[in-house]
């Protein structure tokens, strides 16, 4: 099997471990046939982000422990479907992206050049 590619097309790097992230919680953003949301961004969370995530019912912060999830704070990064980075970009709350680590199938969703506008200068 190919390794995956980000959207600079070299290999996917990983987005972060700690909290652990992905749909696959491996720290990577891979994607796969059981992946309906496409978590293909890895983006460095925002207060606004997470407010607005928040209020279209998808509630990042709060911690639920039966899901080993600790809930996520400012600064953290995490996995999100490419849709919702470009639905928070389109209402101007886009949080950064780390593009090393943003899977290339976000291309299929978000525009090269927004993400990389948002792209962090370093990880």
């Amino acid at each position: 099997m190919a390794e995956a590619k980000n959207v600079l097309g070299t290999d996917l790097e990983v987005c972060c471990t700690s909290p652990m992230t992905g749909f696959y919680r491996d720290g990577f953003c891979s994607t796969g046939a059981y992946d309906t949301g496409m978590h293909v961004v890895c983006a460095q969370v925002t207060p606004a982000f997470l407010e607005f995530t928040k209020s279209r019912g998808n509630d990042l912060s709060t911690p639920v422990p039966e899901y080993n999830f600790p809930g996520l704070k400012p600064g953290d990064r995490w996995c999100l479907c490419a849709s919702r980075w470009q639905e928070a970009l389109e209402v101007g709350v886009a949080p950064p992206v780390v593009l090393v680590a943003t899977h290339a199938r976000a291309l299929e969703v978000c525009n090269f050049e927004d993400l990389t506008k948002h792209g962090l200068t370093s990880i």
